[in-house]
C-alpha cells in the first residue's frame, strides 16, 4: 500500500478539520468547543499518521475511537441541545468512524503481508 494514497484517511482528515473549524460558525459552549477542537485536531493527526504509514492497524483503531468519541461528545459534554454543534459532532464523528471501519481491514491485510516478508518458507 502506497503512502498518501488512501481516501479513507483523507476523509478522516477533512472530518476532523470540519469539526475543529466549525466552532467558528456554530453556537458553542465551553465544553462543545473543547470537544470539537480537541477531537478534530486529533482526527487530523490520526489521519495524517495513517496516510504516512499505511498498514498500521493501530492508527485505524485510534481514528475509529476518536470518531466514536466525537459522535458521543454532545451527550458526554452536555451540548446536545446546541443543534449546530451537536449535529456537526454527530455527522463528523460518524463519517470518521465509518472511514476507519472501511480502512481497518485493508490496513490489517497490509500489516500481515508486510510482516510475512522475509520469513523463511515452510
Amino acid at each position: 500500500m502506497k503512502k498518501w494514497n488512501r481516501w479513507q484517511d483523507y476523509v478522516a482528515v477533512v472530518a476532523g478539520l470540519y469539526a475543529a473549524l466549525s466552532t467558528m460558525w456554530t453556537t458553542q459552549q465551553a465544553s462543545s468547543m473543547v470537544m470539537m477542537i480537541g477531537c478534530g485536531v486529533l482526527l487530523i493527526a490520526a489521519g495524517v499518521w495513517n496516510l504516512m504509514s499505511p498498514g498500521t492497524p493501530v492508527a485505524e483503531w485510534v481514528q475509529m475511537v476518536l470518531g466514536a468519541l466525537l459522535f458521543i461528545s454532545p451527550w458526554l459534554a452536555g451540548y446536545s441541545g446546541h443543534m449546530g454543534a451537536a449535529w456537526t459532532s454527530w455527522i463528523a464523528g460518524a463519517v470518521a468512524l465509518i472511514a476507519g471501519v472501511l480502512a481497518v481491514q485493508p490496513s490489517m491485510r497490509e500489516h500481515t503481508v508486510g510482516h510475512d516478508k522475509g520469513l523463511p518458507a515452510h
